[in-house]
């Protein structure tokens, strides 16, 4: 079974949805864009070779391609990619087979990366706080919904596909 097409028909999405606290780009972009502004008040650099910024541009690259495999696969399973919509199914293929979250996966190497470009440290010590917020605010109430939603198929597939990697 590659995905588990369960629907919930005659609801909309503002009674079917997870209830994140925030759209997660948003955060994630809202966060770095703290961690420019700090850098331009107070520079703090990683490093003065460019070895920073060709790494950050290869995990750039990775990230786009992890978070567009996801979002391709979610959209092939016919579900929302959006959080603040219903989920219709449960997908197990793609990168959720090593990942229940490779899009937030995606955001958070994408996240990464542009700190490595930017040559910036701020992002970095920002990074810790965003992910508590991502965790709680956002993943936590996403498995809250799915478990309520899809019961024991999403609980078996919470036990064989780690949160992160």
């Amino acid at each position: 079974m590659t995905e588990n097409k369960l629907t919930d028909a005659g609801s909309d999405a503002g009674e079917d949805s997870p209830g994140v606290i925030i759209f997660p780009p948003l955060l994630f972009a809202g966060t770095l864009l703290l961690g420019l502004l700090l850098q331009f008040f107070w520079p703090l650099h990683l490093s003065s070779g460019i070895g920073m910024q060709i790494a950050g541009a290869i995990l750039a690259v990775a990230s786009g391609m992890i978070a567009a495999w996801g979002a391709r696969t979610m959209r092939r399973a016919g579900t929302n990619v959006l959080p603040a919509r219903p989920t219709l199914s449960i997908v197990t293929e793609g990168p959720f087979r090593f990942s229940r979250n490779p899009l937030y996966l995606g955001n958070v190497i994408f996240y990464l990366a542009l700190a490595l470009i930017f040559n910036t440290a701020w992002p970095l010590f920002l990074f810790v706080p965003m992910l508590c917020v991502v965790q709680r605010g956002i993943i936590r109430r996403e498995e809250r919904y799915l478990e309520a939603k899809f019961g024991e198929t999403y609980l078996d597939y919470k036990r064989r596909v780690r949160r992160w990697l």
